[in-house]
């Protein structure tokens, strides 16, 4: 597997008339799943199609497997599988004959049937695309996507109107790519699958790429460092605090409801149980909470949006 990024991008920027959609962006994604979220508007499209060739930069540069998107085109296309939300399908051209289509064009495809089946699109292969349901056009374009065994694919909203069960397949296969050696890029607005898939996640705001790393480490902080539970109400607060580590935090939100901050770790978790036994208190419904990707996502996106 290659160690070198798959995709760096320095400097990006793009306009569309008076409007800049992306503002000096630098976005470097290595082997694996990278996911990049943004709100709508925030430029990650016009950034992926911009890495696919389909955009040409104003400015900066954008290499892909270390290749030129737009110069390089024909040395590339071989290379990388792309998913379109439009699916990038002849309306009338059956699912089945447009699929194996895509694979003759490569030298070693995956199993037509089998991928097929997978995803669920055995019924259907006679079927005119127009006339596929919104989630089989959807688990079609994927399938295209890659079917032809490709280094790198980049995959926009690949679960977006799939059932519960759909989905889940989607994510075993993507699953299954990455430990092939496929690197993907991912767009999505589920921040529980950019948790549950992603290597690597993006944030993009504002044309910008606002922060970028492993989803646990975006995670770390905030509500990850609260501890809560419950107990009679009006406890010393100053008593407890005393005994927990330097750096943490402890207060009464609510009556009877207490919240202790700082680095939640198992040995914090034993000082807070000894200290209510050694005060005869019988601590209610103890809880760890955990910062979500989405947490971070709305602390670090679209604050005009939410004034």
């Amino acid at each position: 597997m290659r160690s070198d990024p798959v995709v760096q991008v320095s400097g990006l920027v793009k306009r569309y008339g008076g409007r800049t959609a992306v503002a000096g962006l630098d976005l470097v994604a290595r082997p694996g799943i990278t996911a990049v979220l943004g709100p709508n508007g925030a430029g990650k499209t016009t950034t992926v199609e911009s890495c696919e060739g389909y955009r040409e930069p104003d400015s900066g540069t954008v290499r892909v497997l270390g290749l030129d998107p737009v110069r390089e085109a024909a040395a590339l296309r071989p290379r990388i599988g792309v998913m379109l939300q439009s699916g990038g399908v002849y309306s009338g051209a059956r699912a089945g004959e447009m699929l194996r289509h895509v694979a003759r064009l490569h030298a070693h495809p995956l199993d037509v049937d089998a991928l097929t089946e997978r995803l669920g699109l055995g019924g259907c292969g006679r079927t005119a695309y127009r006339r596929l349901s919104g989630g089989q056009q959807q688990r079609l374009a994927l399938a295209m996507a890659v079917v032809g065994r490709p280094e790198l694919v980049f995959l926009d909203e690949p679960t977006a109107g799939l059932d519960p069960q759909a989905r889940r397949a989607t994510w075993d296969l993507v699953r299954e790519l990455r430990a092939d050696g496929v690197s993907v890029i991912l767009t999505t607005h589920h921040m529980d699958e950019a948790e549950q898939l992603a290597d690597d996640v993006a944030i993009i705001d504002a044309g910008r790429v606002v922060v970028q790393g492993p989803p646990e480490e975006l995670c770390r902080g905030g509500a990850e460092n609260t501890l809560r539970f419950g107990g009679r109400p009006g406890l010393d607060m100053s008593s407890l605090l005393k005994a927990l580590p330097a750096g943490s935090t402890a207060d009464e939100p609510a009556p009877g409801s207490y919240r202790v901050g700082g680095q939640i770790d198992p040995q914090l978790l034993a000082t807070v149980t000894t200290w209510c036994a050694q005060h005869g208190v019988m601590p209610e419904k103890i809880s760890v909470e955990r910062h979500t990707l989405e947490d971070v996502f709305l602390e670090l996106t679209g604050k005009e949006l939410r004034g």
